[in-house]
């Protein structure tokens, strides 16, 4: 892999499971998921001012239908992401969320797509499948229970469908990874104005007893992802997707070292087992039927 995409993916990897990290310390619902947009579009205002100046603000078809369908998307992501955190740990929901993405994302190729899978792929999902079952199992304290395991697959289901809506939105339509991604968190912080107005009290408290962390997410969480975007750019999505899943094991040590969270070895070899499966898929992908 080219050098310099190398470590635009490996730090993004390390931004994504800091502001999951984060993420799980504050909680919270729509007016927390409101207060991470506004911060993410105050911190891409910048760049995004930049682009519009230098012309590279052109509106290509169909931009506003593709800016508020991901709008929709990462909301629900966010939302049920928290959901899960507020249910279980973060060494299992994110490795559950992570690696089932992927996953459903093939077999919506499958399906809609009329993609055929190569023979890895199928290794690929059954490696994802098993890790996963390892995962939710293990001893009293340390399984998930239903409503984790439901939170996590939801989540899964988002990442899939924004990773394809946004992919097709960028290299398809043609609309600059930057302004894509500043409009979006706009969009979402105004469809979630209301909430966040109506809860307001709940975001206060938020605010005050964690203001560092929501600035955290609202920051680092549009940073890793344009990071991947732009890594897209300089090489082979067969390297750079295998490669970002490496967040799995970091959020995996980290909910050990940092919040104590039980079942440690059997979890870090099942996000082991989650990221080389997804590595399978995303290095051996599907082709067209």
């Amino acid at each position: 892999m080219d050098p310099l995409a190398l470590t635009l993916v490996l730090t993004s990897a390390g931004l994504h499971a800091t502001w999951n990290l984060l993420a799980k310390r504050v909680l919270g619902g729509a007016s927390v998921t409101w207060a991470y947009a506004t911060v993410g579009t105050l911190a891409l205002t910048p760049a995004g001012l930049w682009a519009v100046r230098d012309g590279l603000g052109t509106m290509p078809p169909w931009t506003v239908t593709f800016v508020l369908g991901s709008a929709v998307l990462h909301m629900g992501y966010m939302l049920s992401l928290q959901r899960g955190y507020a249910a279980g740990d973060l060494s299992l929901v994110y490795p559950l969320a992570r690696g089932s993405g992927p996953v459903l994302a093939t077999a919506i190729a499958v399906v809609a797509l009329g993609e055929r899978p190569a023979p890895a792929t199928y290794l690929g999902t059954a490696l994802v499948a098993v890790s996963a079952f390892a995962l939710v199992g293990g001893r009293p304290g340390t399984r998930a229970d239903g409503r984790t395991v439901a939170f996590g697959l939801a989540t899964g289901a988002f990442i899939a469908s924004y990773t394809v809506w946004d992919a097709a939105a960028v290299a398809r339509i043609g609309i600059v990874p930057i302004l894509f991604a500043w409009w979006s968190e706009a969009a979402r912080a105004a469809l979630l104005t209301p909430w966040a107005w109506r809860d307001r009290r709940r975001l206060g408290a938020a605010l005050r007893a964690r203001p560092g962390a929501i600035v955290g997410v609202g920051v680092l969480s549009p940073a890793a992802y344009l990071l991947v975007l732009y890594a897209f750019q300089l090489a082979p999505v067969s390297l750079v997707a295998p490669t970002r899943e490496v967040s799995i094991l970091f959020t995996v040590v980290a909910g050990a070292g940092l919040l104590g969270e039980g079942g440690w070895r059997r979890r870090l070899a099942a996000g082991a087992g989650m990221a080389l499966g997804v590595a399978l898929l995303a290095a051996f992908g599907t082709s067209p039927a």
